[in-house]
């Protein structure tokens, strides 16, 4: 698999790039539209060497350009291939012009006839590119909709059809691409929200554009393709528990025992020294049988035991906590401490419901869900909209580092922007915010700062899932990717 470049861009950002590239380097645009053309070509030779048939759709625009020539292209080494546009192609100008008049064969097919995607071995979407702006519909609506029903083998043109290159967002509908080719710098969308699931595997290609052209554009994000971003130190053999930190996890309410264990095992594998556990009395012998390793306390009405503060070097708190006055005493009193924090899960939904201040340095960890409550918006489809936006009104509310989950979790603290590309859909399940929470903390304690600890602790995390998953889907349960953040760190 190629090793994708760190640097994500906006596609306004890459438009600029392409600009500078033909205006400032004498690089033609049809010259970059006969490489982008070949890239796809070549891709789809190397990825399905069997094919014979292919169908081509063309939109409108520079994707409908790429389109026309990856046809004449194929033509030429002897496939099959058929191509529908969307639009009158005589109405092309420029570049994608002068694409569709050298594709010498002039039968474009009827748009209607979406039974034309049986005879193919492989579609190439170049229906829509990054310039989308409006939701999916009518005649564009119903191709997308029939290919993603074919199962056919799909390879996408610089971006699914259908997918919002800046945000990931899906405007209606979004073409499923087994491969998607894209051009001249990564465009964020391609990997937060919806877009590694419409993406499928990204592979790169830059057209031999000039390095020089990159440097007046910023980064929107930096893409986190490992864990190697902040290696923790080789420990000395004189080391001892008093170096490696004290996390204070907190939570676990009525028949929810669970969410603390997983915190407090995740802590320790990462590699905190000690771990303190304070939940339900009635919980105290669930946690320290699952967790022997921990010390365990319990809070009968939600007031913390007496601890030497001086030795906590982080509080994590949120797992199972709920939502009630025991829930709320505990968070309130927790603040107290004035600690560094992790807060997750029901933290933040009492700080959303509370209006509470969160005085001591932070990183919070939500979910849509928890996102959408403390940016009071109506439901968690508000902030996959635009995921980018969202995570930096977080910082604007809670001045902490944040960390929003889901596909493509993006990390943020006021200044870079980081989007993690590992994971994978097995980890759709209850208790994985929990483990989150105890590696971040557990990185916190060992004195890494809270930006470094959330980075790393997303990247670890969610490699210690792949590990865990092994290429599967269904099954996996939170307990099983514990195990594999030692290696994950070891490694």
């Amino acid at each position: 698999m190629q090793k994708l470049p760190s640097s994500l861009y906006t596609p306004e950002s890459v438009r600029r790039i392409d600009h500078k590239a033909i205006q400032d380097h004498g690089i033609s645009g049809y010259t970059l539209m006969r490489r982008a053309g070949k890239a796809v070509l070549d891709v789809l030779s190397r990825n399905y060497p069997q094919t014979k048939r292919i169908l081509v759709l063309c939109g409108a625009g520079n994707n409908a350009g790429d389109g026309y020539v990856i046809a004449r292209l194929a033509q030429q080494r002897g496939l099959d291939v058929k191509v529908v546009s969307l639009t009158d192609p005589e109405k092309l100008q420029g570049d994608a012009r002068q694409a569709y008049l050298q594709w010498h064969e002039t039968a474009v097919l009827s748009v209607n006839d979406v039974a034309l995607i049986n005879d193919a071995d492989v579609v190439v979407d170049a229906l829509l590119g990054t310039g989308l702006t409006r939701e999916v519909e009518g005649s564009w609506l119903n191709w997308i909709d029939a290919v993603n029903y074919s199962a056919k083998a799909v390879i996408s043109v610089d971006v699914p059809s259908g997918l919002d290159a800046l945000t990931g967002s899906i405007k209606g509908a979004a073409i499923s691409a087994d491969i998607t080719v894209t051009f001249i710098a990564l465009k964020v969308g391609l990997f937060t929200a919806s877009g590694k699931a419409c993406c499928g595997e990204v592979i790169f290609d830059s057209l031999d554009v000039p390095e020089s052209v990159y440097e007046s554009e910023l980064p929107a994000a930096e893409l986190l393709i490992s864990p190697e971003y902040f290696h923790l130190p080789k420990r000395r053999h004189d080391s001892h528990k008093g170096l490696y930190g004290h996390v204070l996890v907190i939570g676990g309410n009525d028949g929810m025992p669970g969410a603390v264990i997983l915190a407090a095992r995740a802590a320790l594998r990462s590699g905190a020294a000690m771990v303190t556990v304070v939940t339900r009395v009635e919980h105290i012998a669930a946690v320290a049988a699952a967790c022997p390793e921990a010390m365990v306390y319990g809070s009968v009405n939600g007031d913390l035991p007496e601890l030497c503060v001086e030795r906590i070097s982080v509080v994590a708190i949120g797992p199972g906590l709920g939502r009630d006055a025991w829930a709320h005493r505990l968070l309130t009193q927790a603040i107290a401490l004035d600690r560094p924090m992790v807060l997750d899960a029901d933290a933040l939904n009492l700080i959303a419901e509370n209006n509470l201040h969160i005085t001591p340095a932070h990183i919070i960890t939500p979910h849509p869900g928890e996102a959408a409550r403390l940016l009071y918006c109506h439901k968690a489809s508000d902030i996959q909209l635009d995921r980018l936006a969202a995570i930096k009104q977080l910082y604007d509310l809670m001045k902490g580092v944040v960390v929003l989950k889901g596909s493509g979790t993006l990390i943020y603290d006021g200044d870079k922007l980081r989007v993690c590309s590992l994971g994978n859909p097995a980890m759709a399940v209850a208790g994985m915010g929990d483990v989150l929470t105890g590696v971040i903390a557990g990185f916190v304690a060992q004195g890494l700062n809270l930006n470094e600890a959330a980075t790393l602790g997303v990247c670890v995390h969610a490699r210690a899932g792949d590990l865990a998953a092994a290429g599967d889907t269904y099954g996996m349960v939170a307990s099983e990717l514990i195990d594999m953040i030692r290696r994950v760190i070891n490694a």
